[in-house]
């Protein structure tokens, strides 16, 4: 006879005994969330070395500020804020102390766009488009339209206003259909 296998625990569940200072709790909340942070930190920074420490710093500096955090948003949101800013810092410090140009490697596979790219067959066009963007234009196009964040969420996990989300979105959106205006 096999044992009942236990249900999952909540999510909700998880971060409050996380925010009481369970660390094993937190351990699963860092388990269920890694691979979306780093999915987000590389389509915000396009090197997968890189996004990897920012996965990691964004686990370390979730754990320390776990006992703020208020519940008065999701957890997910939280800590893609944490990911977006450490994002930031890592390139900001990469930036400070680079002693040559960086230059991005196009590959494909790593393409925020990559399913509808692949689809219509510009994949390359569609990446070269996505890296021409400002950072702040290219967070809140990868979050609003790769993630599907609303407004809301995006100008929360950016610091920023839903004002300046809009904003900066329709600048973004713009920017990548006059990039992509020959090719669409």
């Amino acid at each position: 006879m096999a044992l009942p296998t236990p249900h999952p625990a909540a999510e909700e569940d998880l971060v409050e005994r996380a925010i009481d200072g369970d660390a094993d709790s937190f351990s699963e909340l860092v388990r269920r969330h890694r691979d979306g942070w780093f999915t987000l930190a590389l389509r915000l920074l396009g090197d997968r070395e890189v996004a990897a420490d920012v996965t990691q710093e964004t686990a370390i500096r979730a754990w320390k500020a776990m006992g703020s955090f208020r519940n008065e948003s999701k957890f997910t949101t939280w800590t893609h804020r944490i990911v977006v800013n450490t994002a930031w810092t890592f390139r900001r410090r990469a930036n400070r102390y680079a002693t040559t140009p960086i230059e991005f490697v196009d590959d494909p596979t790593h393409d925020p766009l990559e399913f509808h790219a692949e689809r219509l067959g510009i994949r390359e066009e569609v990446a070269i488009a996505l890296w021409s963007l400002s950072d702040a234009n290219r967070a809140v196009v990868v979050l609003k339209d790769v993630y599907g964040w609303s407004h809301a969420e995006v100008s929360q996990a950016l610091g920023i206003t839903i004002t300046a989300a809009k904003v900066r979105l329709h600048r973004g959106r713009t920017a990548l259909r006059r990039d992509l205006e020959g090719v669409l």
